[in-house]
């Protein structure tokens, strides 16, 4: 069976600048950063995914000084490496007063089926960015709107206590396809941490337009296996359906805890093999448009 890894990221330092990743001694909301701080190329990162059945991929913005620059370096990525077919997200404020003129660039590049504006990424970290405002904002709500009329996706990153305001935002957007990312940041993982997150995320799961990604876990975790993910894996799973899942690496800031070795096995093993298919192919292949 031919994999798709629906969420990772790379970067060339010396193609594109990335502040975050250009910070020393700065801790994040998902550890220490250094060991990443050096280049992650296409060719390193197929290796690692490769040999696990792994032969396309969706890179996901990362962060870049300018997400126009990201999103041609990525399209150059992709238009030298055919064998690894690869579409991408990019990156759109979309409360900007210009986005029709951001999308219209964006979409000249045959690489880019949707876009992402991180709402939430941790507690500690989104009481300093402000982000969360975004769900009160009357221009985000029509740059949702926007985005979905030109058949673009939204890939959505919050964390469980933002869920129930945004699913009333997506309520408003029925048209604009949504990926939830890294299965909705759920940082508290003791059981009633748990229990709250699932509860929250039935706001979203409810609402046909909107897709999970099984990423990201390692963040909060830094020693999660199987079993310790398993709960969160199968109530995405249970609410979401595998005909609305897809698996994603978040390599190389997975990686940090990870080896694609163990993420692939893990998921391999908590997903009825039944549904394989879908959650490590056709769904991601069918949201992102991605060929062969």
């Amino acid at each position: 069976m031919k994999y798709i890894d629906a969420h990772h990221h790379l970067w060339d330092l010396n193609a594109v600048s990335y502040p975050w990743l250009e910070a020393k001694g700065v801790t994040r909301f998902f550890g220490d950063p250094a060991p990443i701080q050096r280049n992650y190329l296409i060719d390193e990162f197929s290796a690692e995914a490769a040999p696990f059945g792994f032969v396309g991929s969706v890179h996901v913005q990362v962060g870049a000084a300018d997400a126009w620059e990201e999103a041609k370096w990525v399209q150059v990525v992709a238009d030298s490496n055919p064998d690894w077919p690869m579409a991408q997200v990019v990156f759109c404020d979309l409360t900007s007063p210009d986005l029709a003129d951001q999308l219209d660039r964006f979409q000249t590049l045959s690489t880019v089926r949707g876009v992402r504006q991180i709402v939430g990424r941790a507690p500690g970290e989104d009481a300093q960015t402000g982000t969360n405002e975004l769900a009160q904002s009357d221009a985000f709500l029509e740059g949702l709107k926007a985005v979905g009329e030109r058949g673009l996706s939204f890939d959505l990153q919050l964390i469980p206590e933002l869920m129930p305001a945004m699913a009333d935002v997506l309520k408003q957007v029925p048209q604009t396809r949504v990926a939830l990312c890294h299965a909705g940041s759920p940082h508290d993982r003791s059981l009633e941490g748990v229990r709250g997150y699932a509860q929250a995320l039935r706001s979203l799961s409810q609402l046909p337009q909107v897709y999970c990604k099984l990423s990201g876990l390692g963040m909060f975790d830094h020693n999660w296996n199987a079993q310790s993910i398993r709960p969160i894996v199968d109530v995405c799973l249970d609410q979401f359906g595998p005909e609305r899942c897809m698996f994603g690496s978040n390599f190389p800031v997975d990686k940090l805890y990870s080896s694609y070795e163990k993420l692939a096995n893990s998921y391999g093993e908590i997903v009825p093999v039944g549904v394989h298919r879908l959650v490590f192919s056709d769904v991601s292949r069918t949201f992102y448009g991605l060929t062969e």
